[in-house]
């Protein structure tokens, strides 16, 4: 459900193909599309922004707002994760009702922006709270 609105979302507003990853708690993927035409890479970047955020603990507009801070330390991240960490805009934290994370979204293919309001409409549509890391 959530990589399938995600992508609805994407279409609605004419979006760039996307390419959407869901990871449970631990990490694992369970849930990905790719639309025809997506970059060859999205994957892995949809993946990444997930990963890093659930890893981190905190969604990708804090993400991002720490790397433009510490990004000697964001960039020793990547290293340390073997590259599977994206510090950008687009991973999304899925948590509960009762605010406890369940897992992540990312999103890749077109802005950050776009991204990110695709993987929280995914959320969303699956009465999940979405915590991309606005502190708005």
């Amino acid at each position: 459900m959530i990589v399938d609105e995600a992508i609805r979302h994407g279409r609605a507003k004419k979006m760039k193909p996307l390419t959407v990853t869901v990871l449970d708690a631990g990490g694992h993927m369970i849930a990905f599309k790719r639309e025809d035409k997506s970059g060859i890479l999205r994957r892995e970047i949809a993946e990444g922004k997930a990963w890093g955020v659930l890893g981190m603990g905190y969604g990708g507009r804090e993400f991002a707002r720490r790397n433009a801070i510490r990004p000697t330390f964001y960039t020793a991240l990547a290293v340390a994760s073997g590259g599977r960490v994206m510090p950008v805009i687009g991973g999304v934290l899925v948590r509960d009702n009762a605010g406890e994370i369940v897992g992540a979204v990312g999103v890749s293919g077109d802005t950050e922006d776009n991204d990110d309001a695709c993987a929280i409409a995914g959320i969303k549509a699956a009465r999940l709270t979405a915590d991309n890391g606005d502190p708005a």
